[in-house]
């Protein structure tokens, strides 16, 4: 563990499904450098699987439920988190959904409803969160760090829509970023490679995407979730304070070769 020290803020964590979840490996990181964090899950079937993780946080979160698809609900969560938290220093937005049909088979055969789908919660859902995060920040500002994939800029068989949805979520973080920077909060993404999760599950090809990385990668293997996490701890410190409107490749370097 890194030296940082984050006690006395809070954190506010989208996207825990399971002990896999990127999300889950973030919010464990950040507790162990001391924030108090708020897991917002989307609804109650998804309460039970994140009750069983907290247990062996070192400090106690709030759990609060939130569909991003409505914006209402982004909002009065983040009213309670207001009452109860007061103020909030990092958010952490690791949230995406396709139709499990459009994630395989070819992209041009992608349906107008599964599109919209995808970029609503995939891409859009971030704007929403950062609206109502942002008037919680301190003057001292804070952090919204979201995660990507190199899928945005490059065709990736399989992930299709998905791709499409990551390359207007980079988008979103440049233009959040030049939005909100004079409040000194800094918007940032971490691209990182594949790694096994819940959702990784639902991508056609998935296991080659994973061989080839590691057979490709200049550092020649695939990356970890702890990589990815110690990344968001970084960029949720002071240590990264003129740092925005970034996408961090976390992925043993493979998005810098050409073949």
């Amino acid at each position: 563990m890194y030296a940082i020290d984050l006690s006395g803020q809070n954190a506010v964590v989208f996207g825990v499904a399971n002990q896999r979840s990127i999300a889950w490996s973030i919010a464990r990181t950040l507790d162990e450098a001391g924030a108090t964090l708020v897991l917002a899950y989307q609804n109650e079937r998804l309460r039970s699987s994140v009750d069983k993780l907290v247990g062996g946080l070192n400090n106690e979160p709030l759990l609060v439920e939130c569909d991003v698809s409505e914006d209402a609900n982004v909002e009065a969560m983040f009213k309670q988190v207001e009452t109860e938290l007061g103020h909030v220093e990092t958010v952490v937005h690791s949230i995406a959904f396709a139709n499990r049909d459009d994630l395989g088979g070819r992209f041009v055969d992608t349906g107008r409803d599964g599109f919209r789908l995808a970029l609503d919660i995939s891409a859009y859902s971030l704007v929403p969160v950062v609206r109502y995060a942002a008037p919680l920040m301190s003057e001292n500002g804070g952090s919204v760090l979201t995660l990507t994939f190199m899928a945005s800029t490059k065709v990736f068989p399989g992930y299709n829509v998905m791709g499409t949805a990551k390359a207007a979520l980079e988008n979103e973080v440049r233009q959040l970023a030049s939005d909100l920077g004079r409040d000194n909060i800094r918007v940032n993404a971490i691209s990182a490679g594949p790694l096994d999760t819940l959702s990784s599950r639902a991508i056609s090809n998935y296991r080659d995407m994973k061989r080839v990385h590691a057979e490709r990668s200049p550092m020649g293997r695939n990356i970890t979730h702890d990589e990815v996490a110690n990344t968001a701890l970084f960029l949720s410190s002071g240590m990264a304070s003129g740092i925005t409107g970034v996408v961090l490749h976390v992925d043993t370097g493979y998005h810098i070769m050409g073949i």
